[in-house]
C-alpha cells in the first residue's frame, strides 16, 4: 500500500517571499535577488577575529600621509634647527583659504611655512587590469589564508591518519582599479628650503607608497610649477605646486559586497577514495558460463559464454618497460662531444645513441625530444630529423630555424638518449 504524504500549507513567511520578484523592475537597471544565497555552503564568522576585507579612499589617502611621515620624512634647516615639515590634508575650508590667500595661517593669522598641503582631486576607473565580471553577482575572487587557527592544528594522530592541517580561507573579490589624482602645494619661505623637500619627492617617485603592513600603491609625479609670491608689507612665501597620480584599488564596505563574497572557508584535510572489487577469478569463469542476464547487458564476460576455457591475463608492465618510460638524459656540447656541419646545418653528438622502445612501444621521433639553443626552445617544425648514424646522433635543422648553428652556440638535447 502506497503511503501519503500529508501536503502541509505554507508559511506566511513563505508566501510572502515567493511573491518577491527577482528584479523591481525589469526595464530599468536590476536589484540583485539576495534570497537565492545558499547558507548551507556559507561558514558562520561569529566571534571571528577576522575584519571583513575593506579598501576604501581613506585607506588611499592615509598611504600619503604614512609615506611622507615615515619615508620622505622632509625636513629645512631654520633658523639654525632642522624642522621637520607637516603634511596637512586639505578639507574644503583650508583648501578654499589657499586658494584665496596664496598661503594657509593658523587660527592665529601667521602664515605657516613650512607646510605640505594635499587633496583629492578625482578618481578615474582603471579598465585594463582586473574585472570583477558582474558587480550584481561577482565572479572572479582572491584567496587569502590565516596564518592560524584552531582547526589548524597538526598533532601525531594526524600523522597518523594521514591528515593534512585545516587552511582556513577567506575569499575577497576582485576589487575594482582606480587612478586617483591628488593636488600637492608645498609651502617654505626660501627656495633653498624647497629644493630639498623637491628633490626628495621626485626622488621618492614611481615608487609603491603606503605601510609595508598594509596595501601599497603606486605614486607617480611628473611636474612641479614654483612660484615666489612677495607682497607688500607681508612676509615672502615660495610655493610649489604639483600632482600625485595615485595607482589603486577599492573593496567596497557594501551590501553587494557582503551578499555575493563568498567569505569563510576550510580547506580539506584528507582524501578518501573508495575500492570497488569486480571479482575473483573464479567468479568471472562462473559468470562467464552462465547465460547473461536479461536485466544486465552489456557485461563484458557476456561474449564469452559457451566457451569451455576462460584465460584471464593480469596487466602490468616488465622492468624493462618502467625503465624506459624512466629514463630522461640531457645531452649539451659543454658536456658531449660533438661536431658541427654548416652545409646541411646539423649537429652530431658523439657516443650516444637512441634508446631502443620495449615491444609494443611506438618508436620514438623528433617530438618526443627537446632541443634547446643558447638556452631558447626550438619549436619542431625547425628540426627535419633526430636520427642514429652508427654510434651517434645527428640532429638536422631547416630553413625554419632562421640562422645557421655554430660551435660557439649552446645546444642541449633532452630526451631518451643512451651515452
Amino acid at each position: 500500500m502506497t503511503r501519503r504524504t500529508k501536503i502541509l500549507p505554507k508559511r506566511q513567511s513563505q508566501i510572502s517571499q515567493e511573491s518577491i520578484k527577482t528584479y523591481k523592475n525589469a526595464a530599468k537597471s536590476p536589484t540583485p535577488d539576495v534570497r537565492r544565497k545558499n547558507r548551507g555552503y556559507q561558514t558562520s564568522v561569529k566571534n571571528d577575529d577576522v575584519k571583513q576585507f575593506h579598501i576604501g579612499l581613506r585607506d588611499i589617502d592615509e598611504t600619503i600621509v604614512y609615506y611622507f611621515n615615515n619615508v620622505i620624512k622632509p625636513s629645512v634647516i631654520q633658523n639654525g634647527k632642522r624642522i621637520n615639515v607637516p603634511i596637512l590634508y586639505g578639507s574644503p575650508e583650508r583648501w578654499a583659504a589657499v586658494q584665496k590667500d596664496g598661503y594657509y595661517r593658523d587660527k592665529n593669522g601667521k602664515i605657516q611655512t613650512p607646510l605640505i598641503m594635499f587633496k583629492r582631486d578625482s578618481i578615474e576607473k582603471n579598465r585594463n587590469l582586473g574585472n570583477k565580471l558582474d558587480a550584481n553577482n561577482p565572479n572572479n575572487f582572491s584567496i587569502f589564508q590565516k596564518k592560524f587557527s584552531k582547526k589548524n592544528v597538526y598533532d601525531k594522530f594526524s600523522v597518523l591518519n594521514n591528515r593534512e592541517p585545516v587552511n582556513e580561507l577567506y575569499g575577497v573579490i576582485i576589487p575594482d582599479y582606480v587612478n586617483i589624482t591628488y593636488s600637492c602645494v608645498i609651502f617654505t619661505e626660501y627656495v633653498e628650503q624647497m629644493n630639498k623637500i623637491v628633490e626628495s619627492i621626485n626622488f621618492a617617485s614611481d615608487a609603491y607608497w603606503g605601510d609595508p603592513e598594509k596595501f601599497n600603491f603606486r605614486a607617480m609625479i611628473d611636474n612641479y610649477t614654483t612660484v615666489t609670491e612677495m607682497n607688500q608689507g607681508e612676509d615672502r612665501t615660495v610655493k610649489t605646486n604639483f600632482d600625485i597620480k595615485m595607482m589603486g584599488h577599492i573593496v567596497p564596505d557594501s551590501i553587494n559586497t557582503a551578499i555575493s563574497n563568498m567569505n569563510k572557508f576550510y580547506s580539506k584535510s584528507s582524501v578518501s577514495f573508495g575500492l570497488e572489487i569486480a571479482g575473483t577469478e573464479e567468479i568471472l569463469q562462473a559468470s562467464a558460463a552462465s547465460p547473461a542476464s536479461k536485466n544486465f547487458k552489456g557485461r563484458f564476460y557476456d561474449a564469452l559464454t559457451g566457451r569451455t576455457e576462460v584465460t584471464i591475463q593480469s596487466s602490468g608492465m616488465t622492468d624493462a618497460e618502467r625503465t624506459f618510460l624512466a629514463l630522461t638524459t640531457i645531452i649539451d656540447t659543454n658536456n658531449q662531444g660533438f661536431s658541427i656541419n654548416s652545409g646541411d646545418n646539423s649537429i652530431t653528438f658523439n657516443s650516444v645513441t637512441i634508446a631502443t622502445p620495449p615491444a609494443n612501444f611506438p618508436d620514438l621521433e623528433k617530438d618526443d625530444f627537446q632541443v634547446f639553443i643558447n638556452g631558447i626552445i626550438t619549436e619542431p617544425s625547425a628540426i627535419t630529423s633526430i636520427t642514429q648514424s652508427g654510434g651517434n646522433v645527428v640532429i638536422d635543422f631547416n630553413d625554419d630555424l632562421g640562422y645557421t648553428i655554430t660551435d660557439q652556440m649552446e645546444i642541449t638535447a633532452v630526451g631518451k638518449f643512451e651515452i
